[in-house]
């Protein structure tokens, strides 16, 4: 028997609950904010889905460690939380070297593997019919996703650990990866400061506008101590020369991104690696969020694991991020956790907007597998975080080895009917945004 579909009148008041508990605190702070947020997922079914994982997990609730490939173990692993097609880029790791891999961990816990497939599944449906592909082109699409997955996981799983499969880099990435790659290390650190500073009486500044918020001596005060604090926080390895720790100067800035509104953050100007002026560094310090992974897994050893948000999006990015940044540190400010990391000047994120030929689109699919499963074997035993203290590629690796036959046929299935919800969900809440439903606004 099938169950009945909700109407578009019960899943818009649904789609309303989620926000009340997800935004709902946030939207009351600054709803100025929350209406550009708004009116970018307005745009687009795959705007919409980017900035509500809240509604995802909530549908997927029922899934927690007793779906399909899903146990004791491979229901507690380090996920993603918001794994879609464009939360992938560059980034420069601790070793100097360019990478391509996935970006933005504000919504990283610990859950069952399979959610972030299903995420990224989905996005690639969504993704697929606003490029006006058929729907056995997209089915293909996932197929492709899966298979690349499933087969890096086996060869991480039985292979030696480390040089077996490297990283997507200058040398061994190619096609939509590789002109991300190449396109970021055409960027500069003199760019970057030359857009956010400006040298005043011989000493580099922060520039006025753009965003940025003049602080009252109070305000700097409480970021120069959270400052303090999260130095505290950074491996050795991190800073080289005692002058690094100088900050030169702080201004605050509001989130309004799709995944940060009305979030308080600040910008931190620092001394470089010498006294040249090109080499000052910025960082950002923000409020970290609720992911919203942790409100449908309820393990008290997970909970209880994190001193507050700040700290467990520091430590679930190092646990699935090889070499991550050596900016990255959490701290306190006003009793709200703080995620603290580099400006970087080398960050390009991946743009689709170029990517139309369907032999092109599949190869950077295939490749968006390959790095979900580097992602998740990094994530295990080895990272240093009781969490997860067991080899997590093995683990899945045996688990799909199960049911080989099951498991892309269970994420096509995902994909084009939690596609169609979350296309037929954009259009109910852009009549709640519209008609002036959406409490707050």
């Amino acid at each position: 028997m099938s169950v009945p579909q909700p109407t578009a009148a019960e899943r818009g008041e649904h789609i309303l609950a989620v926000f009340d508990t997800a935004f709902g605190e946030l939207l009351a702070a600054d709803p100025a904010a929350f209406r550009v947020k708004f009116r970018k997922m307005a745009g687009s079914a795959f705007a919409f889905y980017r900035g509500t994982a809240c509604l995802f997990y909530a549908d997927l609730e029922r899934e927690v460690h007793s779906g399909p490939y899903l146990d004791e173990r491979t229901g507690r692993v380090w996920i993603h939380g918001d794994l879609h097609a464009e939360n992938f880029g560059t980034y420069m790791d601790a070793n100097g070297r360019l990478v391509f891999n996935v970006n933005d961990f504000d919504e990283a816990y610990v859950g069952p593997f399979t959610w972030d497939l299903k995420r990224l599944s989905a996005s690639l449906a969504l993704l697929g019919y606003a490029k006006a592909l058929g729907d056995e082109q997209i089915t293909e699409l996932v197929r492709i996703y899966a298979g690349a997955y499933r087969e890096r996981i086996h060869a991480l799983a039985t292979g030696a650990k480390g040089d077996e499969v490297p990283s997507f880099t200058l040398e061994t990435a190619d096609g939509a990866l590789l002109g991300a790659l190449r396109e970021a290390r055409a960027l500069t650190r003199f760019g970057l400061l030359d857009s956010m500073t400006e040298i005043r009486d011989f000493e580099r500044r922060f520039s006025a506008g753009a965003g940025t918020v003049e602080l009252d001596a109070a305000t700097r005060y409480k970021v120069l101590a959270a400052f303090d604090g999260y130095l505290e926080t950074l491996p050795e390895s991190s800073l080289a020369r005692p002058d690094s720790y100088r900050v030169k100067d702080v201004v605050g800035r509001r989130g309004i991104g799709i995944g940060s509104a009305g979030l308080p953050s600040y910008n931190i100007l620092l001394e470089g690696n010498s006294d040249a002026l090109e080499n000052d560094v910025v960082i950002y310090m923000k409020q970290a969020q609720t992911p919203a992974v942790s409100r449908h897994v309820t393990d008290p050893a997970v909970r209880e694991y994190f001193r507050h948000e700040g700290h467990r999006t520091v430590i679930s990015q190092r646990a699935l991020q090889a070499h991550a940044d050596p900016w990255l540190g959490w701290t306190e400010l006003d009793g709200a956790g703080q995620l603290v990391a580099e400006v970087s000047p080398y960050a390009v994120d991946l743009d689709w907007s170029d990517i139309d030929d369907p032999q092109e689109i599949a190869a950077t699919v295939a490749d968006l597998g390959r790095a979900t499963a580097t992602m998740h074997a990094a994530a295990d035993d080895s990272s240093g975080h009781s969490l997860v203290p067991f080899s997590t590629e093995r683990a899945i690796d045996a688990a799909i080895a199960a049911d080989e036959e099951g498991f892309a046929a269970l994420l096509v299935d995902f994909a084009h009917s939690y596609g169609a919800r979350a296309r037929a969900d954009h259009q109910i809440f852009v009549d709640l945004f519209r008609n002036g439903r959406i409490p707050g606004l």
